[in-house]
């Protein structure tokens, strides 16, 4: 399978390469003197067009989004290489950006978007996955990568109103607006707002979610832009986190259809004020200022009991499975988990362009409060002496226990951060063809706990640390560069949630420790083809530098971590004037500090995206994506299996005002499973989806 999909891959990538573009009228990917609009990053900061960028960057835009069907981060990340999916415990969004996964690396509009849920899309103008450390632009963290989503804002000079509104055969619904109106010639009024009922084929999965996005673009002159923005989100879910494996080490395809989960218990609720506001102003004709002010008031629920063990043979006389009968015991764990967050963001950059430099100087202040606390279960009757799990016979029934989830307090903090950063970067031009790119950040962490459980002891902790970036981009012409980078971050011991602050015991003695370090060094090529493809090819190598004590003297050390190699390549163009395509490819091999291969990084993911618009009215498209099997455990045997997964859409114009899709995932209704949190714990992929939609405007 590996090989036939690497060959569909390759011969995909050389087809395109060669294509000659006729023109731009059609669909998606529109192309702007030899340039593909969507060639500059927002999250960049600075007027850089992506083949000016030292590193991987992948960006979808809000029409792509609505046409290839997307209706979550993991439909994006799907079809973006270098990066996969985890199962995020059922309740948040966790992406692996080079084999490293994270729930907190996620950006809106610049601004640090840290925590735990599921992110809407209703209010992008696109989404810029960025691949490699990104301290210098984005702070702690980033170290395999950032995910930041562009939000939609007023345009003055403009009125507009569209929908879309769609379905699917299990009932799930969803309706959102955009409607934009210009209210003088300095100020427009914008609203995104969506409203939907989850459903799908696996019981209980049920939930809504809404949205409502205000913004108001004023404008006072040409040299100066401000938005204001508010965003509510209202989000409920079923929580399901997959099901067990089996002695085979891998998923047990007889359960299937069992949802390991009590519709009365497992759910996710999330209550998020967003409050927004950004500036832009031009000070001169070399210099620029931008800020934004960020302010978001998070209340998250987190609910569930999921498998933590599974046997078939515990039932004497039962050790396989009779058709769709499910037989054996599995043991429950689960939870409740509640996290209230304040983040409070300020930023500016002053950004010059003069004398072949493009300057950055940049400041950021974080105040975050976060009060976070979790109790686990407690089964009664308590037949196995452990009071947070016990064992069921399936089929499954809960009325065989009763669960208190008040009486096992498993952690309680209250936690304030702050976080002052200073960051300067020079873009300069050596010569025509040679471009050098330095630059710095200085970040001062300070963390302040109180752990309620211990009595509200208190510990503190602040990190000063640098991180450096350079780039060397060498263009041989203006639609070619090559390029190499160095870049490093780093990670507070706090971990990506903050919770705790990590210590190590040696002696008796309890050492806080330092933060870990990550280094990626990366070579590739961007190429604009004069058909209008865009090629971008990539190599790099990233390290964890690992903090530890010595086991004698409790001294400070570093060990080496986590080591992931790859390649990258990414292609997107037309192939005539009807058909545009978007494809990718990565291969990566990792090791961690024992020795092994690391969990959740396929050896080898692939996609492809072609879209033909047939008839003036009409357009079908295809897709494809493959992932390679990978590992539920560092070094383990326990393994989820390669896939491939097909999808397809059609589109057909009724009027000049109105659009019916129709979308269709899993075309071959392949099981298949895409990820899984732990060993018990594997997501069952959805089958053959069939999702029906309008869209139009009035």
């Amino acid at each position: 399978m590996n090989k036939r999909i690497l060959s569909v891959m390759v011969c995909s990538l050389m087809a395109a390469s060669s294509a000659v573009m006729a023109d731009d009228h059609v669909t998606e990917i529109t192309v702007e003197a030899q340039y593909l609009s969507n060639s500059v990053a927002n999250s960049i900061k600075t007027p850089t067009p992506v083949i000016d960028v030292p590193q991987s960057v992948s960006i979808v835009t809000a029409d792509e989004i609505s046409a290839r069907g997307h209706n979550s981060i993991e439909d994006i990340v799907n079809y973006t290489p270098g990066v996969t999916m985890s199962q995020g415990e059922g309740h948040r969004d966790a992406v692996v950006f080079r084999g490293v996964r994270s729930t907190a690396d996620f950006f809106i509009d610049g601004a640090r978007d840290d925590v735990q849920y599921y992110r809407p899309l209703y209010n992008l103008e696109q989404v810029e996955i960025l691949r490699g450390p990104n301290a210098l632009l984005f702070g702690r963290g980033g170290t395999g990568g950032v995910l930041n989503r562009v939000t939609k804002k007023g345009e003055i000079g403009s009125d507009f109103n569209t929908y879309e509104a769609g379905t699917d055969q299990f009932g799930a619904f969803s309706v959102q607006i955009d409607s934009n109106t210009t209210l003088n010639s300095e100020t427009a009024f914008r609203l995104n707002a969506y409203y939907s009922e989850l459903d799908g084929d696996r019981d209980f999965s049920d939930g809504e979610r809404t949205g409502i996005n205000p913004t108001l673009r004023y404008s006072p002159s040409e040299a100066t832009t401000i938005d204001v923005s508010y965003e509510y989100i209202d989000h409920q879910r079923f929580i399901d986190r997959g099901i067990p494996t089996g002695a085979d080490n891998r998923p047990v395809e007889g359960l299937r259809h069992v949802v390991f989960g009590d519709p009365n218990v497992n759910t996710t609720e999330l209550e998020a004020h967003i409050f927004r506001l950004g500036l832009e102003h031009q000070i001169s004709n070399e210099w620029k200022v931008n800020a934004s002010a960020h302010y978001g008031d998070y209340d998250k629920l987190y609910q569930n009991y999921y498998a933590s063990d599974f046997d078939p043979d515990r039932v004497p006389g039962v050790g396989d499975y009779v058709g769709e009968t499910e037989q054996g015991t599995v043991q429950l764990d689960g939870y409740v988990d509640t996290t209230q967050r304040e983040n409070l963001i300020l930023s500016g950059n002053l950004v010059g362009e003069f004398d072949r430099h493009t300057l950055i100087v940049g400041a950021e202040y974080i105040d975050t409060s976060s009060n976070q606390d979790r109790y686990n279960t407690d089964w009664t009757p308590d037949d196995n002496s452990d009071y947070d799990t016990a064992w069921f016979t399936l089929p499954l029934s809960f009325s065989q226990y009763s669960n208190d989830f008040t009486t096992q307090l498993n952690d309680n903090t209250e936690v304030d951060i702050e976080v002052t950063s200073f960051y300067i970067q020079d873009e300069f031009a050596v010569t025509d063809q040679l471009i050098v790119v330095l630059g710095t950040r200085l970040d001062s962490f300070e963390i302040d706990v109180v752990d309620v459980k211990a009595g509200n002891a208190k510990s503190s902790r602040k990190d000063e640390e640098v991180s450096p970036r350079a780039g060397l981009i060498y263009k041989p012409s203006d639609n070619v560069s090559l390029y190499a980078s160095f870049s490093e971050t780093f990670m507070p011991a706090t971990g990506e949630q903050f919770a705790k602050i990590s210590t190590e015991t040696v002696n008796g003695v309890k050492y806080q420790l330092e933060p870990d370090f990550f280094e990626n060094r990366e070579v590739g090529l961007k190429w604009d083809l004069p058909s209008g493809v865009s090629l971008t090819a990539a190599y790099f190598e990233s390290e964890q530098t690992k903090a530890d004590r010595d086991n004698a003297t409790g001294e400070a050390i570093e060990v080496r971590g986590t080591e992931v190699e790859g390649v990258e390549i990414q292609i997107q163009g037309r192939l005539t004037d009807s058909i545009s395509f978007q494809g990718g490819l990565s291969s990566q091999d990792g090791e961690t500090s024992s020795g092994v291969q690391p969990r959740e990084l396929p050896k080898t993911t692939a996609s492809l995206w072609v879209d033909n618009q047939l008839t003036d009215k009409l357009g079908i498209a295809f897709g494809m994506t493959y992932q390679d099997e990978s590992l539920i455990k560092d070094g383990s045997a326990l393994t989820l299996p390669a896939y491939t997964r097909f999808d397809a859409s059609a589109r057909y114009d009724v009027s000049d005002n109105m659009r019916v899709k129709l979308h269709l995932e899993n075309l071959t209704d392949e099981l298949y499973f895409p990820h899984a949190h732990s060993t018990h714990q594997a997501s069952v992929g959805a089958p053959l989806t069939a999702r029906l939609s309008i869209s139009g405007k009035f």
